[in-house]
């Protein structure tokens, strides 16, 4: 049998949803009317595991794992890494600074991006993020050191 991307892609699918089962199996799944915390970890994991397989039973179709280019690791890496950082500052600095700085460095490191068209872009998208959590679903987000 010949490695194929969805080979590899697909096995990743399912071990991470299989993961995710497993780390969520003492969340409450509850009802499909009142839902517990643990029903769309569950879904979602479960939902992972099928399209994987799916891709392993049609990896034939794909290229070879062999052939694959890694020149765009590099740019991978540093995307990685954005959101890695925005993970880790997303509870000490909030949601407002966090995103504000994780799109601008997306769109300066990566895109390379005019700065100002960056700033102004990513202050209109988190201010309209934070409008439609806040104020229409009432959903509370983390505040930064600031109160804001």
């Amino acid at each position: 049998m010949t490695l194929r991307a969805d080979h590899v892609a697909g096995a990743a699918f399912v071990i991470f949803g299989v993961l995710i089962i497993a780390l969520s199996g003492n969340l409450p799944t509850g009802q499909l009317s009142m839902p517990g915390s643990g029903f769309l970890p569950k879904i979602v994991a479960t939902l992972m595991i099928l399209f994987g397989l799916a891709l392993v039973a049609r990896a034939k179709e794909n290229e070879r794992f062999a052939d694959i280019s890694w020149s765009d690791g590099k740019h991978a890496a540093v995307v990685v890494a954005i959101a890695s950082g925005s993970i880790a500052l997303y509870s000490v600095l909030g949601f407002i600074i966090t995103m504000i700085l994780t799109i601008l460095a997306l769109l300066l490191i990566v895109e390379r991006r005019n700065p100002i068209y960056a700033g102004i872009y990513s202050i209109l998208v988190v201010t309209a993020t934070y409008a439609v959590f806040e104020y229409i679903l009432k959903t509370p987000l983390p505040e930064s050191p600031f109160n804001y």
